[in-house]
């Protein structure tokens, strides 16, 4: 995988920036582990608008992906390294001895004819899955377990990594990618590596039509606005928000406001917050 510049052949290819596939596997995803997505356009069940600026883009499979990877000491290989259209990182396609097969995150490094195991105890190599009190302090980690169980919560994205720091007691302390230092069950379990596709933060998409593929439509300014529509609207000439105090289209505070009301439960697991610099 590496980062692809296109020729400057229009203003919306001049920078555009992609990331080949041609160490991806060329066939279409497994028809049993797909599901059909319906167009949700940002709306919840009742039909109201909850994710604004939500619409179109191009029709899309969800692959069901195996994040528990509950398929103890039961040996595979992997068959293919796919796309997928709702991740930033790729999947890879394993196949078992008894014939099952699932989905996976593909860790960097896992390629076509790689053997893996999820089981409590096994080799630390890219793609088996371990319990964290197996699991060697400094080796990398992703698709990490916050309850013995419930399936890989944490560090899921494209390049992403976490690492074990220290073990005391029934918990190991784990540093996030985003740099927070949070306790975890040591009965808990992780893939080991690094996620794939490391260079997804270095596309461009070049131009808006692409953002549009995506599903996202245009978002307008609130200063752009009329005042009727948006309390940062209107003034004489261009006025930002300046002195007043930022709100959201429906005259709540923003930008800074703290909108959680009581701690949750997990807050006791955190050593360093993400956000103390």
């Amino acid at each position: 995988m590496a980062i692809k510049i296109s020729t400057p052949t229009t203003p919306s290819r001049r920078h555009y920036h992609y990331v080949t596939t041609r160490d991806l596997s060329p066939v279409r995803p497994k028809r049993s582990l797909t599901i059909k997505l319906s167009g949700l356009v940002g709306r919840n069940n009742t039909g109201r608008i909850t994710i604004r600026h939500r619409g179109g883009g191009h029709k899309q499979l969800y692959r069901v992906i195996d994040f528990k990877r509950d398929k103890k000491d039961v040996l595979g290989h992997v068959r293919t390294v796919e796309y997928d259209p709702n991740r930033t990182c790729n999947i890879a396609l394993i196949v078992y001895v008894d014939g099952d097969q699932r989905y996976i995150i593909a860790p960097e490094g896992l390629q076509v004819g790689h053997k893996i195991i999820s089981a409590d105890a096994a080799e630390i190599n890219p793609g088996n899955c371990l319990s964290l009190k197996n699991i060697p302090i400094g080796t990398p980690i992703h698709n990490i377990e916050l309850r013995p169980g419930k399936g890989g919560q944490m560090v899921r994205s494209a390049g992403s990594a976490a690492i074990i720091q220290s073990k005391e007691g029934d918990f190991a302390t784990i540093l996030l990618p985003s740099k927070e230092l949070r306790l975890v069950k040591l009965t808990c379990f992780a893939t080991i590596g690094q996620v794939s596709n490391p260079d997804h933060q270095n596309i461009s998409l070049g131009k808006a039509g692409r953002r549009r593929h995506m599903g996202w439509r245009p978002a307008v300014r609130g200063v752009a606005m009329h005042p009727n529509n948006h309390p940062h609207g209107g003034g004489e000439g261009r006025s930002g928000v300046g002195l007043k105090h930022p709100k959201t289209p429906w005259g709540k505070p923003a930008m800074g406001k703290k909108t959680r009301t009581k701690k949750k439960y997990s807050t006791k697991y955190i050593v360093r917050d993400r956000r103390i610099k």
